[in-house]
């Protein structure tokens, strides 16, 4: 009977595995870390080698004969949108004399409304001199166009009431007429309408009144418009400091380059489904982690336990090959240095029993191109381990790298370690090893994963690992038996539930 700790519903993979992906994406901070860097490099070259054109700035108050306290800011986008004209540039090409196109100044400048009545325009130009004069040129413009178009709008307005005013006065000569002529005549007859005709002669009276009275005002209004609007922060050329643009645009760089950095990491994770956490791996290759080593040396202060933990290894794999009849075999998936180093140090272990034999299947020359030391062991291809008449004890190095001759790793050993870098292999690979070896009836004693996550806290242990992927090791029990007949594996059984009450027992 097999005992999982998981049930089948909670062992179901996620769509988005996020602390697979946060440590995938850790893990690539290489990647990340060169792009912010990158960014900020390119930052500060922009900074220097394009720096900002010579500029200046001048602000306008611009007084509005319809300015109303709840007013939104429509008025000043009018005149942001009205600077932004052919007449405007035109007009402000022609005080500067410059035989450029009013369509080509356009591009030069900008207005931006500070509030709703204060307008601030920035002009570019070859220098700070010619800026300055380009922006004291176009707020002369400005003013001019908006100081005409306020009295255009005032006479229009005075001129529509003046005229109805004495439409309204003719109307009322029509009334005083027929007035006086009933008086002349002595009628005595219709005195109601007579008292509407006074009634509507009254209220003529009022209209002429009301519309000489607003023809004033609007004429009033144009003087404390035209005033109001003015110059009131002469052209001044902006101070534009290197240092400071540099540091900006770093930092905008740095933030950029950091983040497309990190989005292509996560995308690579996602897309590329390279398992990295120790129970991932174990999962994927159908065999438990039995140790860990990491790629380098690392600090200092790390360097004894990583020497510890090698020795380890080291007598853990002297022992695994003391007790297997048929060889022992290190394949490597990525880490083929690594590998040459654990095999040269289980083989000077197992030298104290005997002559030992290196079977060199690396598609590199790790192991052939090495300089021997004394004491080493005797490192052999395949070709010639086949040729030697009695080779003593045999230590197979290889791979599962793609592009591997799989019917040829079973002459490297019948029983094997897996070396896997972690991050390595995508998923997919990683079940393709474990259904090869198992085709193969090669057994898994168990993986050595190179390079871990030194945050990794998941367990690597399977406690159903044979019957994940190691069909051929049954059958070669079968054999071994003695009865000459493959027995059937029989399907792992869950291990039974006790019930928690007598109502679930019920």
């Amino acid at each position: 009977m097999t005992t999982n700790t998981t049930s089948p519903e909670s062992a179901a993979t996620p769509l988005l595995d996020l602390q697979s992906l946060v440590v995938s994406v850790r893990r690539r901070r290489r990647l990340w870390c060169a792009m912010a860097v990158l960014g900020f490099s390119a930052g500060a070259a922009v900074a220097v080698l394009m720096p900002p054109p010579p500029s200046a700035t001048t602000k306008v108050l611009v007084a509005h004969a319809e300015d109303q306290p709840n007013d939104t800011g429509t008025l000043m986008r009018t005149d942001v949108a009205l600077l932004q004209t052919t007449r405007i540039a035109d007009a402000a090409l022609k005080s500067l004399k410059s035989p450029e196109k009013p369509e080509d100044f356009m591009k030069d400048y900008r207005g931006t409304g500070l509030t709703n009545n204060l307008l601030q325009i920035e002009v570019t130009g070859d220098d700070d001199a010619q800026a300055v004069a380009r922006a004291k040129a176009l707020a002369d413009a400005f003013v001019a166009d908006h100081v005409q178009r306020m009295k255009a709008t005032a006479q229009a307005e005075s001129k529509a009431l003046l005229d109805q005013r004495d439409r309204t006065r003719d109307e009322l000569a029509t009334v005083n007429k027929e007035i006086n002529d009933r008086a002349t005549a002595g009628e005595t007859t219709g005195a109601a309408s007579i008292e509407s005709l006074y009634a509507r002669r009254a209220e003529l009276n009022s209209r002429i009144s009301d519309f000489d009275q607003r023809a004033a005002e609007a004429r009033t209004g144009t003087p404390a418009v035209v005033a109001g609007t003015q110059i009131v922060d002469d052209p001044s050329p902006v101070r534009h400091s290197l240092p400071k643009a540099a540091a900006t645009d770093s930092v905008i760089g740095l933030v950029l380059g950091l983040f497309l950095g990190l989005a292509l990491a996560a995308v690579g994770v996602v897309v590329g489904d390279r398992p990295v956490l120790r129970r991932d791996i174990a999962a994927n290759l159908g065999a438990s982690v039995i140790s860990e080593l990491p790629r380098r040396s690392g600090r200092p202060w790390q360097r004894r336990r990583t020497r510890l933990a090698r020795e380890r290894l080291t007598v853990s794999l002297a022992r695994t090959a003391r007790g297997s009849a048929k060889g022992l075999s290190l394949l490597e998936l990525g880490c083929a240095r690594s590998t040459s180093a654990i095999a040269l140090n289980v083989a000077r272990a197992l030298a104290d029993d005997g002559p030992v034999v290196v079977v060199d299947g690396l598609p590199g020359s790790e192991l052939s191109g090495r300089r021997p030391k004394p004491g080493d062991p005797t490192v052999v291809s395949g070709q010639e381990a086949a040729t030697l008449p009695d080779h003593g004890r045999l230590l197979g190095v290889g791979s599962v790298a793609p592009g591997t001759a799989w019917t040829d790793l079973q002459y490297l050993g019948t029983q094997t370690v897996l070396v896997v870098r972690a991050g390595h292999g995508s998923a997919a690979w990683l079940h393709t090893v474990a259904r090869q070896l198992a085709d193969q009836r090669i057994t898994v004693a168990g993986v050595v994963l190179i390079d871990p996550d030194p945050r990794d806290r998941t367990d690597g242990t399977l406690w159903d690992g044979l019957h994940v992927a190691l069909r051929g090791h049954s059958e070669r029990t079968a054999r071994q038996n003695g009865t000459g007949q493959v027995k059937t594996e029989r399907a792992p059984m869950w291990a039974a539930r006790v019930p928690d009450s007598d109502q679930e027992v019920r």
